[in-house]
């Protein structure tokens, strides 16, 4: 999340008159992220997320991502359900953007995730990837495996920039990955960027999972993948074999991996170490003038891609 645009008080005050949700009470945005605007606002009705859509993102993906955030909530799933205006849309424009209100998800994100919250979040994933079957609309994966190498040209010389030699390297990561790249495992609706800061705790239990905009179809081991690298590293870089093994053991309390899925986890998380590390490395120096955001650094994915190169036995071992 961040904010890229601001918003006058007549623009919310005319934004607002088409739900029925009162007055407004406070307003304000939020800093954490890099994609879209995003504002809490506190209404006489309760407390919502109102949310621009920026950058990446397309607006005819809108109508998924905000799809599936309803679908898993009338599954039962912690996910902050799309608020309809009067005449039932959930999809708004606002300062010449696409806008959207959700529902206010309380709890709290675990800045430094311990054991217990990575065996939390290992199973609020697998509940997830439950309540999201049957869900109608298909959405591709437009920053998978097929689209990493389009994404890093033109970055070779930003890469050398972080550390002489890094563009060869990263040109070998993805040849290895193109030729080793798993097809053929249980697919479905994931959410392709279930952080730390995307997932909410109460009393120690998992409670939320928010920020839906990177969700797609594609493989549920790639998201477990995304998962691991996300919670299962130490600051300094290395893999915490203690937290990967309870985030694994969480996930399949809920839902078992197969043996093709397991054996598939140490290039699936070599996979998504380089999907972060680019569009990390895009951001580093795209970021606008005077947005309320900082971007995150390419280096820690490019250790953990470090990490992944050499291997990692946990992601293989069933114990």
């Amino acid at each position: 999340m961040a904010v890229y645009t601001d918003i006058s008080d007549d623009d919310l005050a005319g934004f607002l008159a088409g739900y029925d949700l009162g007055e407004a009470l406070s307003f304000k945005g939020i800093a954490e992220g890099v994609e879209n605007s995003n504002y809490l606002l506190e209404t006489t009705a309760g407390r919502y997320i109102l949310t621009l859509y920026e950058k990446r993102v397309r607006p005819e993906d809108l109508p998924y991502f905000l799809g599936l955030m309803g679908w898993l909530a009338d599954a039962g799933f912690p996910s902050a359900r799309p608020i309809p205006d009067r005449a039932g849309a959930v999809l708004q424009t606002l300062c010449g953007r696409p806008a959207a209100l959700t529902q206010f998800m309380s709890g709290l994100s675990a800045r430094r995730p311990g054991i217990s919250q990575c065996r939390e979040a290992g199973a609020g994933l697998a509940w997830l990837h439950e309540a999201g079957a049957g869900f109608a609309l298909q959405r591709a994966n437009d920053l998978g495996q097929a689209d990493w190498r389009k994404v890093f040209t033109g970055l070779e010389a930003a890469a050398e920039g972080l550390k002489p030699g890094l563009a060869a390297v990263i040109s070998a990561d993805l040849d290895h990955l193109e030729a080793s790249w798993p097809s053929g495992l249980p697919t479905g609706a994931i959410h392709a960027d279930f952080f730390p800061d995307n997932v909410f705790f109460r009393e120690g239990r998992f409670a939320a999972a928010i920020d839906f905009y990177f969700a797609c179809n594609d493989s549920f081991a790639y998201d477990l993948a995304v998962t691991l690298n996300a919670w299962c590293f130490e600051a300094g870089g290395d893999f915490n074999v203690t937290a990967g093994k309870a985030l694994l053991a969480g996930y399949e309390s809920r839902r078992p991996l197969s043996p093709a899925e397991r054996a598939a986890l140490p290039v699936l998380a070599h996979g998504a170490a380089m999907r972060f590390f680019l569009t990390r490395l895009a951001d580093w120096g795209a970021t606008p003038a005077g947005a309320l955001v900082k971007p995150k650094d390419p280096l820690e994915y490019e250790r953990k891609l470090a990490v992944h190169r050499a291997g990692l036995s946990i992601l293989t071992d069933p114990a």
